[in-house]
C-alpha cells in the first residue's frame, strides 16, 4: 500500500487469540475477520498471537466476530487496553501457557522414552519382554493420543471440518492414520501390514518439543514491550490536600493531582514540573544518552527515572494515555502491520495444506500400486535395511513388507515433514523482534511495511529548522564588548517580561552564566523592534532591538558595531543590539544551533550509500553557510520554499529512487506524507500517527542511520528465513514422499520428519532472535 493510498482511520480493537500454529491460521483467521460485516479491517500477528481490527462502527458488539472465531477453533477475546499493564498480553498468561505445554511435553517425552525402549527390546539389545511386547506398544500409543495428542487431534479435525486447514491438520493425519494403520495390522494380521504404534508416540514427541522450543523463543520475543510496560512502577506519592504523604496505586491518579519524585524513583504519569531541580534519565524513552535537566515548566513522560532530587509533579496523563502506553500501542500495531514480502509467504502457506494432503495421496498411490512393482528393491531395502545396511533412514518401529505397508509409511511422512509453520514464521517473527528492539532504542515504526520500505532507500531529504538545527534560537555570541556578563545580565533583565523566542534565547543564556536578573521599573514595547525601560539601580534608559531601531533613537554607533553586524548577518545570525543611554553596549548574535551529532549523523548516511538533500524554506544565506558546513553539494540545497514548492522538489527526487523526508512532523506534515517514508525526529507519538512512519524520539538524529541499519539487517534476516521456510520444502517433500529411495536406498521415517518438521520452525525463530545480538 502506497503511503498516498492509506485508508481513513477507524476504531481500533485487539484482539489475543489463542489455536494459530501455522501461515494457513493466519489466513484462515483474516478471512474468517474479513467475513465480519462489522470489519473493516484486520491484521494477524503469528508470533504475539494478537488480531488488531478496524471497526466500521465503534459502538459494534464483538460477540459475533468472537463467536465466529470460536467456531474454527480459534478462542479469542478483547484485550483491555484501560491501562498500562493491559496493554500487553500478560507475563502470566505467557508463563502459563508456557508451563501448560512444559506438562504436556514432560508426558509426551515419557511415552517417547518408553517407545524407545520397547523398540530396544524387541530388536534384542534390551531384556524387557513387557515393553517389547506389542500390545505395550498400542496401549502407549493409545495414551499418547488421547493424553498430549488430544488438542492436537481436536484442533486438526476442527479446521478441517470448517475448510481451513492449519498445521494440527496436517499433524493430526499423519499421527491418526499411523495409529489406525497400526490398529488395523494388529487386529488383523493377516492383512500383513506393518505396525508403527511408536510412530505416533514418537511423531507427537518431536513436535510437542519444537512447538515448546518455538513458543519459549515467542515469549522472548514480546519481552521488550512487557519490559516497556513494565517501566511504570505500581504506587506513586500523592500529596494530599491537607499536606500529608500517600502511597496510592498509579491507576487511581487522577490529571491534575500532584505527586512526589524522590531520588532513584520511576515517573508514573505524565506530568508537568512544579517544583524541585533534577537530572532525569530518558533513555528508556527516547534513547537520549544524556539525562533532561528538569525544571519548574518542563514536561516528563512515565518511565523516565529521577536521579537526583524531589521533584513535584502535576499529573497530566495516566494509564493508557501517558506517552509510555502510547508507544507500547503504536509498536504493536506495526508488529501486526505487514511487510509486503510476507503477503507471497502468507498466501503460499494459507493453501499448503491442500497441496500436502494432495501429495500424500498421490505418494500413497504411486507406492502402492506403481512403486513397489517399478523397484521391488525398495521393499527388501525397508524390510531388510536394519540388518544388510541397504538404508540408513528406515522406521524407527515396525518395518513395511509390502507395497500397501510402505505406501502408508511414504504418505504419513509426508503428512508429517511439511512445515508451513516456518513460512508463517518466517517474516512475522523477525518484524516482531526488531519493532520491539527499535522501541527500546526510541525509535518506532508504523509496521513491517515500513521497515521493508526503509531498507530499500536511496535518497534522504532534510528540513532544515527543527531537523537537522535544534528548532530554537540559542546565542551564538556577545560581540562589541568588553563587559559580556554586564550586557546579558541589562538584556534579560529588560526582556523577562517579554515573550519573544529572542528574548528566551538571552535569557536562557543569562540563566547559563547564572547571573542575577535586575528588577523592572517601567518598560516599553516598539513592536517589531525592541524594548526599553529603566531598571532598579540602573541610571539610564536601557534599550534592547534592532541596530537600525537603535540607531534611530539617538545611539551612538560606531563602524566597528555596524561590521559586527554585517558579519553575523553574513553567518545567517539574528543580531539584537543592547545600549544604555545613548551608548552601545554591543550585540548579541543569536543562532538556531545544529544538534549535536548531526555531523556524525550525516557521515554515516553517506557511507551507507544514501544520497542527501536539504529543502528549506529559511533565508539562501543561512542555508548556504549549514550546507556548506555539512557537506552538501549546491544542487542538494532548496531555500525559501514554499509547501508546494517543497512538495514539487520531492516529486522530481523521487524519479532517482524511492526517498525519504525527514522532519520535525508538524510544519512538515505535508511533505511527510509525500514521500515514500516519512520521519519525524524530536516528535510526539500522535503526530507519528498523523504524518510520519519512523519516528526517532528525543533529539539524537545519530539514531537516523542506525534506524535505517536495522531495518537492512531485519530485511536480511526475512530473505534468509523464507529461503530457509521455502528450500527446506522443497527439499524435504520429495525426500519424504520417496524419491530418493529407488536410487539410494533413502527412507525418511515419520519421526525423523517430525524432528525436521521441528527443526524448521525452531530455526527460522531462532534465527529471528540473533538481530538482538547485532
Amino acid at each position: 500500500m502506497s503511503r498516498n493510498d492509506r485508508p481513513l482511520a477507524h476504531p481500533s480493537v485487539a484482539l489475543d487469540i489463542e489455536g494459530m500454529k501455522c501461515g494457513g491460521c493466519v489466513q484462515s483467521v483474516e478471512r474468517i475477520l474479513l467475513e465480519q460485516p462489522s470489519v473493516a479491517r484486520a491484521s494477524v500477528n503469528l508470533v504475539a498471537r494478537t488480531a488488531w481490527l478496524d471497526l466500521n462502527d465503534p459502538g459494534q458488539s464483538l460477540e459475533p466476530i468472537l463467536a465466529a472465531l470460536a467456531t474454527r477453533g480459534f478462542s479469542a477475546q478483547p484485550r483491555n487496553t484501560g491501562s498500562l499493564e493491559q496493554l500487553t498480553p500478560s507475563t502470566r498468561d505467557s508463563l502459563g501457557a508456557w508451563w501448560s505445554q512444559w506438562r504436556q511435553l514432560m508426558v509426551a517425552l515419557v511415552l517417547l522414552l518408553l517407545s524407545v525402549l520397547g523398540h530396544l527390546a524387541a530388536g534384542g539389545h534390551l531384556e524387557l519382554v513387557i515393553v517389547g511386547a506389542l500390545p505395550f506398544h498400542a496401549g502407549l500409543a493409545t495414551v499418547a493420543l488421547l493424553g498430549p495428542g488430544r488438542p492436537i487431534l481436536v484442533g486438526g479435525a476442527r479446521a478441517a471440518l470448517a475448510l481451513t486447514p492449519t498445521m494440527d491438520t496436517l499433524v493430526g493425519l499423519g499421527v491418526s492414520s499411523a495409529y489406525l494403520a497400526s490398529l488395523v495390522a494388529l487386529l488383523w494380521p493377516q492383512v500383513g501390514w506393518p505396525c508403527f504404534f511408536n510412530e505416533p508416540v514418537m511423531l507427537l514427541g518431536f513436535v510437542l518439543l519444537g512447538r515448546f522450543l518455538e513458543e519459549r523463543a515467542r515469549f522472548r520475543t514480546g519481552r521488550a514491550l512487557q519490559q516497556l510496560a513494565q517501566l511504570q512502577p505500581d504506587t506513586a506519592r500523592l500529596l494530599a490536600g491537607d499536606g500529608t504523604i500517600r502511597e496510592v496505586r498509579v491507576g487511581a491518579l487522577r490529571p491534575g493531582e500532584r505527586v512526589q519524585l524522590l531520588a532513584g524513583d520511576r515517573i508514573p504519569v505524565d506530568g508537568m514540573v512544579l517544583e524541585g531541580h533534577s537530572a532525569v534519565d530518558v533513555s528508556c524513552i527516547t534513547g537520549e544518552p544524556l539525562p533532561l535537566e528538569a525544571a519548574p515548566g518542563i514536561e516528563l513522560t512515565s518511565g523516565s527515572l529521577n536521579l537526583e532530587a524531589t521533584l513535584l509533579l502535576e499529573v497530566r496523563h495516566v494509564g493508557a494515555e501517558t506517552a509510555l502506553a502510547r508507544i507500547i500501542s503504536l509498536v504493536e500495531q506495526a508488529q501486526a502491520r505487514k511487510a509486503p514480502i510476507q503477503g507471497l509467504a502468507d498466501r503460499v502457506a494459507g493453501r499448503f495444506c491442500y497441496g500436502v494432503v494432495s501429495l500424500a495421496l498421490l505418494t500413497f498411490l504411486f507406492w502402492w500400486q506403481l512403486g513397489a512393482r517399478l523397484w521391488p528393491e525398495v521393499l527388501h531395502a525397508s524390510g531388510q535395511g536394519l540388518v544388510h545396511g541397504y538404508g540408513h533412514h528406515v522406521p524407527l518401529g515396525g518395518v513395511a513388507e509390502t507395497s500397501l505397508g510402505l505406501a502408508l509409511q511414504l504418505a504419513i511422512a509426508v503428512l508429517v515433514v511439511a512445515c508451513p509453520c516456518a513460512l508463517g514464521l518466517a517474516t512475522p517473527t523477525v518484524i516482531t523482534v526488531a519493532s520491539g528492539q527499535a522501541a527500546r532504542r526510541g525509535w518506532l515504526f508504523r509496521g513491517g511495511d515500513v521497515i521493508e520500505m526503509a531498507a530499500s532507500l536511496r535518497q534522504v531529504v532534510f528540513d532544515k529548522t527543527g531537523t537537522l538545527t535544534l528548532g530554537r534560537p540559542l546565542v551564538a555570541g556577545v560581540v562589541g564588548t568588553k563587559k559580556p556578563d554586564q550586557l546579558l545580565q541589562l538584556a534579560a533583565s529588560l526582556e523577562q517580561n517579554s515573550r519573544h523566542p529572542l528574548a528566551h534565547a538571552v535569557l536562557q543564556e543569562a540563566q547559563r552564566h547564572r547571573l542575577s536578573l535586575l528588577s523592572t521599573l517601567a518598560t516599553r514595547t516598539y513592536p517589531g523592534s525592541g524594548l526599553a525601560g529603566e531598571l532598579e539601580g540602573v541610571e539610564g534608559t536601557v534599550r534592547v532591538g534592532t541596530p537600525e531601531w537603535l540607531q534611530a533613537e539617538g545611539v551612538h554607533w560606531t563602524a566597528e558595531l555596524q561590521a559586527d553586524v554585517e558579519l553575523s548577518s553574513l553567518q545567517g545570525q539574528s543580531v539584537v543590539a543592547v545600549a544604555l543611554g545613548e551608548e552601545p553596549l554591543g550585540l548579541v548574535a543569536i543562532d538556531d544551533r545544529l544538534r549535536p551529532d548531526v555531523s556524525v549523523a550525516l557521515d554515516r548516511l553517506r557511507e551507507q550509500g544514501m544520497t542527501l538533500a536539504m529543502l528549506s524554506g529559511d533565508r539562501r544565506q543561512a542555508v548556504e553557510r549549514l550546507g556548506q558546513q555539512l557537506g552538501f553539494q549546491p544542487h542538494q540545497l532548496g531555500w525559501q520554499l514554499l509547501p508546494d514548492q517543497k512538495l514539487e522538489r520531492l516529486q522530481r527526487l523521487r524519479k532517482a529512487g524511492l526517498l525519504a523526508m525527514v522532519g520535525d512532523g508538524i510544519n512538515d506534515a505535508p511533505a511527510l506524507a509525500a514521500a515514500d517514508l516519512g520521519i519525524a525526529v524530536g516528535t510526539g507519538t500522535q503526530i507519528a500517527q498523523d504524518s510520519a512512519d519512523l519516528v526517532l524520539l528525543g533529539d539524537r538524529l545519530e539514531g537516523l542511520p542506525e534506524a535505517l541499519l536495522l531495518a537492512r539487517r531485519t530485511m536480511a534476516k526475512v530473505r534468509q528465513n523464507l529461503t530457509w521456510a521455502f528450500g527446506y520444502n522443497l527439499i524435504a517433500l520429495p525426500i519424504a514422499a520417496g524419491l530418493l529411495l529407488p536410487g539410494f536406498g533413502l527412507l525418511l521415517s515419520p519421526p525423523i520428519a517430525a524432528l525436521l518438521m521441528a527443526l524448521s520452525s525452531i530455526t527460522v525463530v531462532v534465527n529471528a532472535l540473533a538481530l538482538r545480538t547485532t
